[in-house]
């Protein structure tokens, strides 16, 4: 199959991660509006962004009786929007120099403009010394072009995701951006309770209540420097790394907190058929995981 640059960009980390930096920030931002407005659900699935035509997006969310609001990144035309089930809407252009506090405080005029009242905690979740939403001018950079290739590489990896989804006739998550790491995932679940585990915080302890296989692809970070797609089986069970992966390029890492499949987005990208690739990788690190920690069969669909 012939494939082009275009539809399966070059993703390296130095690139962007200015970019990326803010763009996780602000979508921390919506995301902690849609944990604010949403009704509950298990494993936390009411705080995730999820996938639009265009970007991420919050989906509806309940903002008092029957009224509805949505907000959306758009990826393609760069601006955040603010919609209403009435037809209201507000609009900002997303552009470099565009600081998370100047991202946060509209968003809030907005909604407020709007008629949807809502308080968040304006503290980032999980990203070190990082100063609250409302006082931080540092994170100001929004590369469009790379946001625009990070967006395509999305969409691809949604792609492979949705098509795996189909071969399982289990618990399935939807697939859904979470805004804390910053990983586009989706999680197949065993039907039975993890065993408890002594000092897990509570987020933890709901996102990991039963047996998952999970899957999914980040942008990279200090540890893995480069975007990958990875799978991880929680809990871990014993001889997970000695099951093979594919396709070949895939590995496993193991530290602190447990093993990791992991296929880098340039082995994917550059392979003869990408879709196969990532197909193959998914496939395989299902079958380490479930077979490893002897899942019943019959989930897989026939």
């Amino acid at each position: 199959m012939e494939h082009t640059t275009e539809e399966w960009p070059a993703l390296p980390l130095e690139g962007w991660r200015d970019t990326k930096e803010t763009l996780h920030r602000w979508c921390q931002v919506v995301g902690k509006v849609r944990m604010a407005l949403a009704p509950p659900r298990n494993h936390w699935w009411h705080v995730t962004l999820l996938p639009a035509t265009r970007g991420f997006t919050t989906g509806p969310m309940p903002c008092g009786g029957s009224r509805r609001a949505e907000i959306e990144l758009d990826l393609v035309a760069h601006r955040r929007v603010v919609r209403t089930g009435d037809g209201a809407s507000r609009e900002l252009a997303l552009s470099d120099g565009l600081s998370v506090a100047a991202f946060h405080d509209s968003l809030v005029d907005d909604l407020a403009a709007l008629g949807v009242a809502v308080e968040i905690d304006p503290r980032p979740f999980d990203l070190g010394d990082s100063p609250p939403f409302p006082e931080d001018a540092e994170h100001a950079s929004y590369d469009a072009a790379a946001v625009e290739r990070w967006w395509t590489a999305m969409r691809q990896v949604e792609g492979a995701l949705s098509r795996f989804a189909g071969g399982f006739v289990g618990k399935t998550s939807p697939i859904q951006l979470f805004w804390h790491s910053f990983d586009l995932a989706m999680t197949r679940f065993s039907g039975r309770r993890a065993p408890d585990r002594e000092g897990l915080d509570p987020v933890s302890a709901e996102a990991y209540s039963h047996e998952v296989v999970s899957f999914g692809v980040w942008a990279g970070d200090d540890r893995i420097p480069a975007p990958a797609l990875y799978s991880y089986t929680a809990p871990e069970p014993e001889g997970l790394t000695g099951h093979p992966l594919a396709p070949a390029a895939a590995r496993w890492q193991t530290g602190p907190t447990g093993s990791l499949a992991l296929l880098l987005w340039e082995d994917v990208r550059t392979a003869p058929d990408p879709e196969a690739a990532m197909a193959e990788f998914l496939e395989s690190a299902y079958r380490a995981g479930a077979s490893a920690a002897g899942w019943d069969p019959d989930l897989e669909a026939r």
